[in-house]
């Protein structure tokens, strides 16, 4: 008789969401094996067996994976949660011969500027756009942008370090503190390539949707089409609220999945989860970008399938080989709140959160930062206060619990001292 399915998980340091994919493979009775980048020194720190990786070296991971299969037996799929993980995965995947996204694909997904070159070749609309060298004349460059234009590092995500510029001014600035956030130690260490450039390109008018899907043989399945009824217009474009099901038409619904598949089908995906981000007009459907994995961290939390299935669980057992095809969204209506930090300084708490979540149709209220905590807001952040979850009878009623339970909340932030900010950009504690 044979035994349970063997999936090997790519995903950086132990989270919230590598914990979720762990309890969802328990409860399908999967043998999972975590792939991570922790230091290959330690002799398994957290007591997982974890196989120890790292993510800028690619072929020398895929031989421990290949080890690793030979120890332990055949893996039967791969997940990866992130996006440097999921560049890894692919590498891994092809090594192992397991089904999922090729190498080249997965680099175009975390590089805009190849993105943007694979959607222009397949003829998706396309902003005027352009790689600029971080060590150009930024007022030079100035002079030669088209205006209102936006500039973007190439490999970050969730809006981080991209920004709008009207005018030359906007733009010297905009290029310089994209320049500083690039060459911050997290970010410079890894060397890529892609860090060397940014990226302009003309702002799309629009309102914002992200698509929620997962890909079988090159074919994409709209698990959900998220509205995302916050203005972003700039200067900078942080996320706040995410709702599903879309409150747009029915066929401006068809028209976002249609171009989202020419999207997967022009950068080569072919298997897993994707995240894509996309803004519509009068003029159609232009894609932002499309990750080669699933929605974020706790966000997640907003979908559940079939009376409670959670997401992750539906991806693995898409990657162990279930057909999930016929999978539906709950409904009627759910969405999330990234709360945002409004300010830079030093969380020191939060009070009102049993009041927010005691708005009727709010689920969850769950804050993340913890006190002591630095805050750093977009464009140069990475992370947020916390998040609330809402359920209801449409999506205009789930918005509105969302913003309610927002505005219950009252979070203390103090200001940073400048020596504190000296010893920060230090690097010291």
């Amino acid at each position: 008789m044979p035994g349970p399915k063997r999936l090997l998980l790519v995903a950086a340091v132990t989270g919230y969401q590598v914990r979720v994919f762990a309890e969802a493979g328990q409860r399908l009775g999967l043998e999972m094996v975590l792939a991570t980048d922790r230091c290959h020194k330690l002799d398994d720190p957290w007591a997982d067996h974890a196989i120890p990786v790292r993510f800028h070296r690619p072929n020398y991971s895929a031989h421990l994976a290949k080890l690793a299969e030979v120890e332990g037996g055949r893996f039967d799929g791969i997940v990866a949660v992130g996006d440097k993980p999921a560049r890894l995965a692919a590498h891994i995947a092809a090594r192992l011969g397991l089904p999922w996204n090729p190498p080249a694909a997965v680099e175009a997904c975390a590089d805009k500027h190849l993105a943007r070159e694979r959607f222009r070749e397949a003829g998706l609309p396309a902003p005027h756009y352009y790689r600029l060298p971080l060590n150009a004349d930024p007022l030079e460059a100035a002079g030669a942008a088209p205006y209102p234009c936006v500039l973007k590092p190439l490999g970050l995500s969730g809006s981080r370090g991209v920004i709008r510029a009207d005018n030359p001014g906007e733009f010297v600035a905009a290029f310089r503190r994209i320049k500083a956030l690039l060459g911050e130690p997290e970010i410079a260490r890894l060397h890529e390539e892609q860090d060397r450039f940014l990226q302009v390109e003309s702002y799309i008018e629009g309102r914002e949707f992200a698509l929620e899907g997962i890909v079988t043989g090159g074919r994409l399945k709209t698990l959900a089409i998220f509205d995302k009824p916050d203005p972003l217009e700039g200067p900078f474009f942080e996320e706040t609220i995410y709702v599903t099901p879309s409150r747009e038409a029915p066929e401006v619904q068809d028209r976002i999945r249609e171009t989202a598949q020419r999207a997967v089908t022009a950068l080569g995906l072919t298997r897993g989860p994707v995240h894509a981000e996309m803004r519509v007009n009068g003029r159609g459907v232009w894609m932002l970008e499309v990750a080669a994995r699933p929605i974020g961290g706790l966000c997640a939390k907003a979908l559940t399938f079939d009376g409670g299935m959670p997401l992750e669980e539906l991806i693995l057992r898409h990657a162990a080989g279930e057909d999930v095809s016929s999978r539906q969204a709950d409904g009627p209506a759910s969405g999330v709140m990234m709360i945002p930090i409004p300010r830079e300084g030093i969380y020191q708490g939060v009070s009102g959160v049993e009041e927010a979540a005691a708005v009727p149709g709010v689920r969850e209220a769950i804050m993340t930062a913890k006190e002591g905590q630095k805050l750093t807001p977009l464009p140069e952040g990475a992370s947020y206060l916390g998040f609330l979850f809402a359920r209801g009878g449409d999506a205009r009623e789930v918005e509105q619990a969302l913003r309610e339970a927002h505005a219950r909340l009252r979070f203390r932030i103090a200001a940073t001292l400048p020596v504190f900010r000296y010893i920060l950009a230090r690097g010291g504690t």
